[in-house]
């Protein structure tokens, strides 16, 4: 996932057009506008699911929301550039992958006391992820093109594992398939957590750039967000590609709620935009709705108790005009206007 700096909106896109929604069908709408602190960038949003806490990746810190009172409850200082947050809450430990130092910090999730930091074993660690079934951590490191595993009952480095793209978003499916994004390949590639290998990689036919991913686990499907507009419904287990469905452009995050059998993709265009896509019984993916949300807001989170979803963004000057200098010039963050939106589910 992409660090999104101030002077990043150019990322940035057209929203899609409207979906019409079915007479009973589920709908979102924006509840709740939350002022954070802070006025540097952002990335991976992380929901603690059970404890109502929403771990934020945001300048040098990752800030923790407490959702029930929407209210800042703490934070994680000294993670240079942070992407990721994994948590593990069974060992009590929460995991970063911060960029800049080219390192995972470890913290307590009970006190958010920083605890130690653990090199990487390749560059630029952005989407990291917690696999319970082999209490593992896994930073995918982008410049390096590789893998970082670490043993999270002592906190030390296993493995390597070299992958065959650049890797974004992941997922585990807690029953010994790790799934990656392959942006630069069009791809997904399937990983042994336990033998730390690469044991398949999925063409996604129709797919340009997958960064968002999101993965139903019962249904072993996989909804890789891509930045040609589309979500695909991939097969977990063959690789095939069952449908797609169009989405924003500025896709950066996934999610997918079993309790309501949608999928999700947060597209920061120029309007924002949260599509909600119906992936049918035979995996033929059906667009529920295409809410507008806010520019911006491109990385997102659910609670799957409460269904509700969990956006960030902030206001952006006017474009400068381009100089010599700076030929492709970018928006500019506005200082104070830094901001979770609150989504909650209706029916209409």
């Amino acid at each position: 996932m992409r660090y999104l700096h101030p002077l990043a909106a150019w990322l940035l896109c057209l929203a899609p057009p409207a979906v019409a929604q079915a007479a009973a069908a589920a709908h979102y709408r924006l509840v709740r506008q939350v002022p954070l602190p802070g006025d540097e960038g952002w990335d991976y949003l992380t929901f603690e699911q059970g404890a109502h806490r929403l771990f934020i990746a945001h300048g040098s810190r990752v800030l923790v929301v407490d959702t029930d009172r929407l209210t800042v409850a703490g934070e994680i200082g000294d993670t240079p550039v942070p992407h990721g947050i994994a948590l593990a809450p069974d060992l009590g430990r929460g995991y970063i992958s911060a960029g800049r130092a080219n390192a995972i910090v470890v913290f307590d999730l009970k006190t958010l006391a920083r605890l130690k930091e653990i090199k990487t074993t390749g560059e630029g660690p952005d989407a990291i992820l917690y696999d319970p079934a082999t209490h593992r951590v896994f930073s995918f490191n982008g410049r390096a093109g590789n893998a970082t595993a670490v043993d999270a009952t002592t906190d030390t480095v296993v493995g390597t594992i070299p992958l065959p793209g650049r890797p974004e978003s992941a997922a585990a499916d807690g029953k010994g398939r790790v799934y990656v994004n392959l942006e630069d390949k069009n791809s997904l590639a399937v990983i042994d957590p336990q033998k730390l290998a690469v044991t398949a990689v999925f063409p996604i036919a129709g797919c340009e750039e997958p960064a968002g991913l999101a993965l139903d686990a019962a249904r072993e499907r996989l909804f890789p967000g891509c930045h040609n507009q589309v979500m695909a419904v991939v097969d977990g287990r063959s690789g095939r590609v069952l449908s797609t469905a169009p989405i924003g452009a500025g896709v950066d995050a996934g999610a997918y709620d079993p309790g309501t059998g949608l999928a999700f993709a947060s597209c920061g265009g120029d309007a924002g935009s949260l599509v909600i896509v119906r992936p049918g019984r035979a995996g033929l993916a059906q667009v529920e709705e295409s809410l507008t949300t806010q520019r911006g807001a491109r990385t997102m989170a659910l609670d799957l108790s409460t269904h509700r979803v969990f956006l960030v963004t902030a206001d952006f000057a006017p474009t400068p005009p381009p100089t010599e200098e700076h030929p492709h010039p970018r928006p500019v963050m506005m200082p104070g206007t830094f901001r979770l939106l609150v989504l909650e589910l209706a029916h209409s």
